[in-house]
């Protein structure tokens, strides 16, 4: 029986749920008018229909007929038919010539029902089989939207839609159209900025956000063949972090009788499944709030080891962009801390791997200052970001009574040394934890102190320290030796001077063997940061100088005498006297001039001073 309209996709705009009239309740009559010889039962519903048109163009349909012992059978059942009844009742209208539309929503429901009722050529020309393959080949293939529509509409016709094809070919379409559409974006989207005159690029990928409709097993295998077509990784990433925020909204539970409260599995399906696609993109830099948010739902879904493992060294890759915010992870043991410190102590240990990666690749650059710029090591940089951060954290970690003494611990003494250039932000943090677990040993306070450098506190941590009575007697014993020390050398006025030199001398000489090249890196800069604060002095010094030069030029203006004299005179001298404090050289001059002279200059000298006064 051939069709109304010779066109093979536009029929009539019937609808996929359109029914026709039907003689009971319980079955339906394709005509009215002539009454039906066979019921045919599909997922419980019934269709009385005739054999003549049905037989003509379905080959199942005639095997069955004829297989029958009865040749005046009255009744088939089909089982397991793709797309159920709905998808039949197409078919058969079909088969009667009924016009109705072929679209993207219907296509693959029709292919399969077609392939399942063996709707082929061999049983009449222009079968269905044939009209949905062109409408596939010609319509759907060609357009990426389209073909992301018929594979949504493929999930629920398994496994037919996989053995015949139509999954594999929508995956190639979309991996194909979404490839020449980032080739052609290049050309085709630019846009004048406005007034300006210049062309700016536009490469929106708009299919990122539709993917996100797929389910994941078919999404891995659309993400898996885009990479393969050449399709950009920055956009696959996009893709991914999109899929994520949108199917990962909230963690599914589900409770069982015998296991209690349990995760979804579908969550930790996802979880993987998108940390595994991601592990193979060659991106570094991804958004740490992206990073994070998947590690805390990796482990609240109890994703695998593996999974885990990707997330913590994607982050230890960019630990030093991070925020104290990021790092506070709660933790799901009820007898453990409050927040995952383990975590936190994997990241950190893949950070340092990564400084000393780098560090080793750079050996012959250990950072130190080039034409006058100061330019700085990153990987130091970094550190130095890092070990701000990881005061914080411990600050943050410290009151937990839960919080075991090796655990802290372990987390101070993971940073090198260089990370700290002042260790306030640290003794603050163990003075909090001292204050929140007063049930710790003095061998264990004193355990814990020692990872303090007391000469790297600042003075207003030091008079804290002094003053603290939750430290042990040792460390405010050390913290009081070195502050008598600052302050001797403060007083002693040579301090500038000596370590001057002795700083000239080390920065000048061979790096010692004992220290590592960031060690000795990291020593340089505490010494400029020195070397700095004597400039400061220095310039005070000078600056008092030139007032007291001032001085001097007035009173040789005026040209008194008496007391003004005596002021000038003693003004002079002052002047000389703080002369020679801006350098060993001058004093050491003049005292070599001293002995030089014989007593009997020295004596006219006082004669002189004498007359004078």
């Amino acid at each position: 029986m051939g069709l109304a309209n010779e066109n093979p996709f536009p029929f009539s705009a019937a609808k996929l749920s359109t029914s026709p009239r039907f003689c009971n309740p319980i079955s339906r009559r394709i005509f009215s008018d002539v009454a039906g010889d066979i019921t045919i039962y599909v997922d419980g519903q019934s269709f009385l229909l005739h054999k003549f048109p049905l037989v003509s163009r379905s080959g199942r349909i005639r095997k069955m007929v004829l297989d029958s012992r009865d040749p005046n059978v009255l009744k088939l059942e089909l089982i397991n038919v793709p797309g159920g009844a709905s998808a039949f009742e197409l078919a058969a209208k079909f088969c009667y010539g009924t016009n109705f539309e072929i679209t993207t929503t219907n296509v693959a429901h029709l292919r399969c029902i077609a392939e399942y009722l063996e709707m082929t050529e061999d049983y009449q020309e222009e079968n269905l089989i044939l009209r949905t393959e062109t409408y596939l080949n010609e319509i759907v293939m060609q357009s990426l939207e389209k073909s992301l529509e018929v594979l949504c509409s493929c999930e629920g016709l398994l496994p037919v839609a996989e053995e015949i094809g139509i999954i594999d070919r929508c995956i190639d379409a979309i991996a194909v159209n979404a490839s020449k559409e980032q080739l052609v974006s290049g050309l085709a989207h630019l846009e004048f900025e406005g007034g300006s005159g210049k062309l700016r690029m536009n490469c929106q990928d708009w299919w990122v956000e539709d993917l996100s409709v797929l389910k994941i097993d078919l999404y891995q295998r659309v993400i898996a063949v885009m990479r393969r077509t050449g399709v950009r990784s920055d956009s696959i990433v996009t893709s991914l972090m999109h899929y994520a925020q949108t199917s990962l909204k909230s963690v599914e539970r589900r409770q069982i009788w015998d296991s209690g409260l349990l995760i979804g599995e579908n969550q930790r399906l996802i979880v993987e499944t998108l940390v595994g696609l991601l592990a193979k993109e060659k991106l570094t830099q991804l958004p740490l709030s992206f990073l994070f948010g998947m590690l805390r739902m990796a482990i609240e879904v109890d994703a695998s080891l593996d999974c885990r493992i990707e997330l913590e060294k994607r982050i230890g890759l960019q630990l030093e962009m991070a925020s104290l915010d990021d790092l506070l992870i709660p933790s799901l043991q009820t007898s453990d801390s409050v927040f995952d410190v383990d975590t936190i102590h994997r990241i950190l240990v893949n950070f340092l791997q990564r400084v000393e990666e780098e560090g080793s690749e750079e050996s012959s650059q250990c950072g130190y200052e080039s034409d006058g710029q100061g330019a700085k090591s990153p990987s130091h940089s970094s550190v130095l970001k890092v070990g701000r951060l990881m005061d914080g954290y411990l600050a943050e970690i410290a009151p937990d009574p839960y919080l075991k003494l090796q655990k802290f611990m372990t987390i101070i003494e993971l940073l090198p040394d260089y990370a700290r250039v002042v260790d306030d932000g640290l003794y603050r943090a163990i003075d909090i934890y001292l204050k929140a677990h007063p049930s710790l040993t003095e061998s264990e306070c004193k355990k814990l102190c020692n990872l303090i450098d007391c000469q790297k506190l600042s003075q207003d941590a030091s008079n804290h320290a002094a003053q603290n009575d939750r430290l042990p007697v040792q460390m405010v014993v050390r913290v009081l030796y070195f502050e008598q020390l600052r302050l001797k050398t403060s007083l002693s006025g040579n301090f500038g001077d000596s370590s001057f030199s002795q700083r000239i001398v080390n920065s000048s000489g061979v790096p010692s063997a004992a220290m590592s090249p960031r060690d000795n890196y990291a020593s340089l800069r505490r010494e400029n940061r020195e070397l700095k604060l004597e400039i400061s002095r220095m310039r005070v010094r000078l600056s008092e100088l030139e007032k007291e030069q001032a001085v001097m030029k007035q009173g040789m203006r005026d040209g008194r005498s008496g007391e003004h004299g005596k002021a000038f005179f003693a003004s002079i001298s002052k002047g000389i006297g703080r002369i020679t404090m801006l350098g060993p050289n001058a004093r050491k001059q003049s005292k070599s001039a001293r002995k030089s002279q014989g007593p009997t200059e020295g004596k006219s000298r006082r004669r002189q001073k004498r007359s004078v006064l």
